[in-house]
């Protein structure tokens, strides 16, 4: 499957340039934001990681391994790039126990940069945000219409698609969850399990964005529209006077569309039916999440990128910071800039 199939169209027009993304692992920046005030005693020592080349299970496991524990009590927020330099917290559960001695962890991959005491664990998704800074080498394209297009993104946001990562190489996952919807059966393994289930859910909510995007309501809302703030998970409907709120146009607020799961969804009129018949052209993904007790969520249409800066190191170089909220990817935000060409190459776009 090609990227257009997995996410859908961009929203600004075609790429302004081509650049290389993750040359060196610096390249790739991220840094998980924890709004959390720890107690500085209790029976969790919180780990602040920074890990290279590395990704989160693996270092789990040498935590895990380092400080003589079983690896189910080593807790993270959020799964980050092995491609990147990342810096995350991580939790161990030690009951009665002194800090241990983690030095057996570290290596050029992984530096333990502090520790504290917290009276709970760390729980997935708790990470209210990430911080990113990329840079994009080899860069090729036309600095002024770049920056006009960052500048447009910064006031207008951009469509909130799950990235092609978490669809697999070349959609692999998509492949692997028709076959077993098809099947109507689940697998074994449990994070087999959860990967392709989310794979689906991300899939189907991309299909409808697409179609947003399209059309061009993504960015606005519609009668019949389910409305949620950017940092909740909650929503509510929208009514016309909803329609014309004007914390839409200051990006606070924003039209979502399904995570499918059991139950019918709350949206109505146009955007319940356009829901519906997408969701109809993958009927075996949607009745496969629904049977597997998934439920019925929502996820933000469009996505608000905070703090954007941009700036040019060297005159190949495009250098973007920006934050953005727990389980978004940055690749589409770069997605709306340029093409992403293999290191070393500068003439074949790629698939990110």
């Amino acid at each position: 499957m090609n990227e257009l199939q997995l996410l859908g169209p961009r929203a600004y027009g075609e790429p302004l340039g081509t650049a290389v993304l993750k040359a060196i692992a610096e390249d790739f920046q991220v840094d998980e934001v924890l709004d959390i005030p720890f107690s500085g005693d209790g029976e969790h020592l919180w780990i602040w990681v920074e890990k290279r080349g590395l990704n989160t299970e693996e270092a789990a496991r040498r935590i895990a391994k380092a400080a003589g524990v079983p690896l189910r009590t080593v807790s993270y927020a959020g799964l980050k790039d092995r491609q990147a330099l990342t810096r995350q917290w991580f939790s161990v559960q030690l009951p009665g126990k002194a800090d241990p001695d983690l030095s057996a962890a570290e290596n050029d991959t992984l530096k333990i940069l502090k520790t504290t005491r917290h009276k709970r664990k760390l729980q997935r998704g708790a990470h209210s945000a990430n911080g990113f800074t990329l840079r994009l080498t080899q860069f090729n394209g036309d600095r002024e219409a770049i920056d006009e297009r960052l500048q447009l993104i910064a006031r207008q946001g951009i469509p909130n698609y799950f990235g092609a990562q978490r669809f697999g190489h070349d959609g692999g996952n998509v492949v692997d969850a028709r076959a077993w919807a098809a099947r109507k059966a689940l697998p074994e393994q449990r994070n087999v399990r959860s990967r392709l289930l989310s794979t689906a859910r991300s899939f189907l909510f991309n299909q409808v964005l697409a179609a947003r995007v399209a059309d061009g309501s993504w960015q606005r809302a519609q009668v019949g529209d389910l409305l949620a703030f950017t940092d909740s998970r909650s929503f509510f409907p929208a009514g016309e006077a909803e329609c014309s709120d004007p914390r839409l146009a200051i990006l606070d607020l924003h039209p979502t569309g399904p995570q499918w799961g059991a139950g019918d969804s709350p949206a109505a009129g146009v955007v319940h039916d356009l829901e519906q018949a997408i969701a109809a052209r993958e009927a075996d993904l949607r009745d496969w999440l629904i049977n597997a007790g998934m439920s019925h969520e929502r996820r933000i249409l469009r996505l608000p990128i905070g703090g954007l800066t941009w700036h040019y190191p060297e005159p190949d170089i495009l250098q973007l910071e920006f934050v953005l909220p727990a389980g978004c990817f940055a690749t589409v935000l770069v997605r709306e800039l340029v093409d992403l060409v293999p290191v070393g190459q500068t003439d074949s776009p790629c698939v990110f």
